[in-house]
């Protein structure tokens, strides 16, 4: 714990030897019970991209480490077929689209002649005009759902970058022989590293105090500062393996000096107390019934049993036993006994929140 000299008090009057003792001021500080958590960063998105076609692949345009934009094209393969195919369906299109047209065409004109020369038109040749014209109108839905259907086949012989990111992996080389679907071999291995999420567990005794928004500090090993972000999400269910709740922080890595895999040490400010009496941590001795040394008016040492509530890394709270103002004993209390004068020297624990 570091402090700070404050002031020294040696009452004028003192001529006997007496001991010199630092003491530290009971004050209201804002405590918070401190709880830290091993974590790892993993990529915020993370795909493994597949071909939809089979081919050949003709080209991949990326290799591991590049940084890739939405909308990119990471690779393309070679489906000659397909060209075939798309051309065959463009002609059945334009086919069905001329039989359609005649076909509308002369249910149109016999139509017409009805509504202005009823009877002259049989009947028969009336309903037979509709049927091959709605008979027309179907072929050529086919047949531009078919052109689709080849487009869209011939848009999957591109493989595009579904978000920015980073290619982490790569799996394949120009020529190979691509298969279709998700069974086939990973092209390629795209992680979205600008914005990393930290998972970490909270045991189902701190699992009340995480709410979303509540900032943690994130400790990273070979630096000396600590990040700071809020809580992005938790699970809000406890595991009944590990008794533990997922948490989440989403951390923002713009410069990519954040890699997944890599681990931090999460630390959580809980159960906070507002304005709470404070009382160093080293000036409590004994476990089972924690006491102080106080030191009164008269410069002499009273022993003091406290109830204590939460302990911060520094602080405990005081919950009986001391009020504001009163100077304790910190440190080693070797030698020390209760009614023994002593002289002070107030040592004011500096605030971590200003160091």
């Amino acid at each position: 714990m570091a402090y700070q000299h404050y002031a020294a008090h040696a009452p004028s009057a003192a001529a006997e030897n007496v001991s010199t003792v630092a003491v530290a001021p009971i004050a209201r500080r804002d405590l918070f019970r401190e709880l830290t958590i091993q974590a790892e960063f993993r990529p915020y998105l993370e795909v493994e991209l597949h071909a939809k076609v089979a081919g050949y692949l003709k080209s991949i345009n990326v290799d591991f480490g590049d940084r890739v934009k939405a909308g990119d094209v990471i690779a393309s393969i070679e489906v000659p077929e397909l060209h075939d195919q798309l051309d065959h369906a463009i002609a059945a299109e334009q086919r069905a689209e001329a039989d359609y047209k005649y076909a509308h065409l002369d249910y149109t004109r016999l139509s017409d002649v009805n509504k202005s020369q009823p009877n002259l038109v049989a009947q028969q040749d009336l309903d037979a005009a509709q049927a091959r014209d709605d008979a027309m109108a179907a072929t050529l839905a086919g047949a531009k759902a078919d052109v689709e259907r080849y487009r869209t086949l011939f848009n999957y012989t591109r493989i595009i970058a579904p978000f920015d990111g980073v290619v982490t992996a790569r799996y394949a080389d120009p020529g190979a022989m691509i298969q279709a679907g998700s069974s086939s071999p990973t092209l390629i291995r795209l992680s979205q590293n600008q914005r990393l999420r930290l998972d970490f567990p909270v045991s189902v005794s701190y699992a009340q105090y995480i709410k979303p928004g509540d900032s943690v500090e994130i400790l990273l090993d070979g630096s000396s500062r600590p990040l700071t972000a809020p809580i992005s999400r938790s699970s809000r269910r406890i595991s009944s393996s590990t008794r533990t709740m997922d948490t989440e922080v989403e951390v923002p890595n713009s410069d990519l000096k954040l890699i997944p895999g890599m681990y931090a040490t999460v630390v959580l400010h809980l159960e906070k107390r507002l304005n709470a009496l404070a009382l160093p941590v080293e000036a409590v001795s004994g476990a089972g019934a924690p006491m102080v040394y106080r030191v009164n008016s008269g410069g002499e040492l009273e022993e003091r049993p406290v109830k204590l509530g939460i302990e911060s890394p520094q602080y405990y709270e005081i919950l009986s036993g001391l009020e504001a103002g009163d100077l304790v004993v910190i440190g080693s209390k070797s030698g020390l006994q209760p009614g023994q004068k002593v002289l002070t020297k107030t040592i004011a624990a500096v605030d971590p929140s200003h160091e």
